[in-house]
């Protein structure tokens, strides 16, 4: 009788935290900017400010939403909530990057930027309850339509904190509850 395959439910060491935060720097970053690389030259024939608006409204929720949850799927013998602490690590990642890139190249004041510290992180574990829960599709939507609002309202609000900051404060609320429902169980692999 063939031995049956035990995996060990599986708790992140700290250094795996940071090989995942650093998932975030350098592959979800990477992906993004070769998808929007590939994306973007298609909007060129559209007069200004539309293919901006479109590249950060429309592609950016599904690109950046997609790249943040990408490095979880190799992952086996996880527990929901492990799955979910590194979806924040890879995020924090990818949030990092995008204020540096804000702020240190296209002049953004650092206050505007602050916010996505925590939206980034908070955005990628819905995404990730999704994954823990078996039901990847809704929460991927859900985490891309909550981008898609804070990118509408940072972009065409005059006030780019007000109703902003209302949609970064909703999704750091729904991952925090979405946090509270996992367990330290193993997520099955059908």
């Amino acid at each position: 009788m063939p031995e049956e395959c035990v995996i060990p439910i599986h708790r992140p060491k700290p250094t795996e935290m940071i090989f995942f935060f650093t998932c975030g720097i350098i592959m979800s970053v990477s992906i993004t900017f070769f998808i929007r690389a590939l994306l973007d030259p298609s909007l060129s024939g559209l007069a200004a400010p539309w293919p901006a608006v479109i590249s950060l409204v429309l592609f950016a929720p599904f690109i950046e939403e997609f790249s943040k949850i990408f490095p979880l799927y190799y992952r086996h013998g996880e527990t929901q909530r492990s799955i979910l602490n590194l979806a924040i690590m890879v995020g924090l990642g990818f949030a990092t990057v995008e204020l540096l890139e804000y702020v240190l190249f296209l002049g953004t004041p650092i206050v505007y930027r602050l916010p996505g510290l925590f939206f980034h992180p908070s955005n990628a574990a819905i995404s990730a309850y999704g994954i823990a829960t078996k039901r990847p599709v809704p929460f991927y939507f859900l985490a891309v339509s909550l981008h898609f609002g804070a990118n509408f309202f940072g972009l065409v609000n005059p006030l780019p904190l007000s109703l902003s900051i209302l949609v970064v404060g909703l999704t750091v609320f729904l991952a925090y509850t979405f946090y509270g429902r996992t367990k330290e169980k193993m997520i099955a692999h059908d």
